[in-house]
């Protein structure tokens, strides 16, 4: 545990930034590692709003899948407090961020179920786009100090788990799901519908 942990901090040293980092750098590691997870609600909501059936269902799925995995982090985090690099004085910090349990990483965790269901269910170019920003959230986040590789790792192995264990619920019961959504989204937009502003 005690080597795996160096590896972290070491990998982790590697790729946080300094204090001789350009500004425009951080800068730019800031607007990914905050305002890139708002690509996931546009996402799904224009899956939904502009999409077949088959589509919405997919984005319903996926939803679901990042929900599981960001619950599921919670419990890991009460289980198995692990300190952010900051709450250890390691590396410098760019990113203001509360004191909490770094592992696993929620915004990594989000992006890496919506991609991987993406991936795994015919929406492999939106899946692969999903997956390369996540990827960039990963490194701003670490590069800005608030948290360690091994979070988004774990953050990962989470998703997969979480997809896992969707999956057989979603065999059973999705169609029915979808269905009643949309039921649900035609009689709450019934008016915008009808006047053909979006899509039935």
């Amino acid at each position: 545990m005690e080597t795996l942990e160096g590896f972290n901090q070491a990998l982790f040293l590697a790729i946080n930034g300094t204090l001789a980092t350009p500004a425009w750098l951080v800068g730019a590691a800031m607007l990914i590692a905050d305002y890139a997870i708002y690509l996931i609600p546009l996402l799904l909501a224009a899956m939904w709003l502009c999409g077949s059936k088959a589509q919405r269902s997919l984005a319903i799925r996926a939803c679901l899948v990042a929900m599981l995995g960001v619950g599921a982090n919670q419990l890991i985090g009460l289980a198995w407090q692990h300190p952010r690099p900051f709450m250890i004085g390691l590396g410098h910090t760019f990113l203001p961020h509360t004191p909490d349990s770094s592992f696993p990483s929620d915004h990594a965790t989000v992006f890496a179920g919506i991609a991987l269901t993406l991936l795994l269910r015919d929406a492999r170019w939106l899946g692969v786009l999903t997956l390369l920003a996540g990827v960039s959230v990963a490194w701003a986040r670490v590069f800005l100090g608030v948290h360690f590789p091994l979070d988004m790792f774990g953050a990962a192995a989470v998703a997969g788990v979480a997809y896992a264990l969707i999956a057989p619920i979603w065999h059973l019961a999705g169609s029915a799901v979808t269905r009643w959504l949309i039921v649900v989204y035609r009689k709450l937009l019934a008016r915008p519908i009808d006047l053909g502003w979006l899509r039935r």
